[in-house]
């Protein structure tokens, strides 16, 4: 498994496992289960969660399946910007150890930015840090701008990753987001790089995944990783669905398949907003 290295020296695996949608329907939860225990066996150990799946039920499978094991994942969660006051952080953060059967998040992301200043929450960070109730802190769906902003906030230097939309047809972070993250240093973490589904159809990605023998959305999730600093959590909702998309690892796209991808998928020409799922 490549990794990349997080602000800390701390290494993560580039390819690890989402968990939203998780927890929706009760008669999925043992295929859940089982998905995050093949992940865990293939080293895809980063594993991401919020507060806001399934209104905490995506965290309470995860801690079924973490039950015995959490020591061998990396855990990330969120918490939603309507909680993200200071004391409100703290209170959210406690609610999801408690719905994971843990004592500590590995990494606690702030899931976009809300109406609370971004120091309160900064502080509630470093407080749960502090009293080990976190190991690091991040954000996500923050764009250069709001990154930059991040840095005038005292304590902002414990920063360790974005977390943003980034695939195929979501390309717009390549002309200033991912360049932006790059000089500064800071991993980038993508979520849907298969767009929940709707690229798999595309006719040049299924020519670029046949000529590599793997599924569309492996090449996908390829695609993705072709970046330096940046890891990707990929959904899985069955054992055989994580073995698929483990396959990606062993993928390695030519200057004729990024170009034929690029045609496909147009990089961006000019900034755009920063998109979200």
């Amino acid at each position: 498994m490549r990794r990349i290295t997080l602000p800390s020296g701390e290494s993560i695996p580039v390819l690890g496992q989402g968990t939203w949608g998780w927890g929706e329907d009760p008669g999925r939860r043992r295929d859940e289960v089982s998905a995050l225990h093949a992940g865990l066996e293939l080293g895809m150990t980063l594993v991401d969660t919020a507060e806001m799946y399934a209104d905490g039920a995506a965290e309470e499978v995860l801690g079924e399946a973490l039950a015995g094991r959490r020591d061998e994942a990396f855990v990330v969660s969120k918490v939603m910007p309507s909680n993200a006051s200071r004391s409100g952080t703290i209170a959210a953060c406690e609610r999801s150890l408690k719905r994971l059967g843990t004592d500590r998040i590995d990494l606690y992301l702030l899931h976009w930015q809300g109406r609370y200043p971004l120091q309160d929450t900064v502080a509630a960070f470093q407080q749960l840090v502090e009293d080990g109730k976190i190991r690091y802190w991040g954000v996500s769906n923050f764009d250069h701008r709001a990154l930059a902003d991040l840095q005038d906030v005292p304590g902002s230097s414990g920063l360790a990753t974005d977390q943003v939309l980034y695939n195929l047809s979501r390309r717009g972070p390549e002309y200033d987001l991912l360049p932006w993250c790059a000089d500064h240093q800071l991993p980038v973490m993508a979520y849907s790089p298969i767009e929940q589904g709707r690229i798999l159809h595309d006719t040049t990605l299924n020519d670029v995944a046949a000529r590599h023998s793997v599924s569309a959305a492996a090449a996908a999730i390829a695609w993705v990783l072709r970046r330096d600093s940046l890891c990707t959590i990929p959904k899985a909702s069955s054992p055989q669905h994580v073995r698929d998309n483990a396959t990606a690892l062993d993928v390695e796209l030519t200057r004729e398949d990024l170009d034929a991808l690029d045609r496909a998928f147009p990089p961006p020409s000019g900034p755009r907003p920063l998109e979200m799922l």
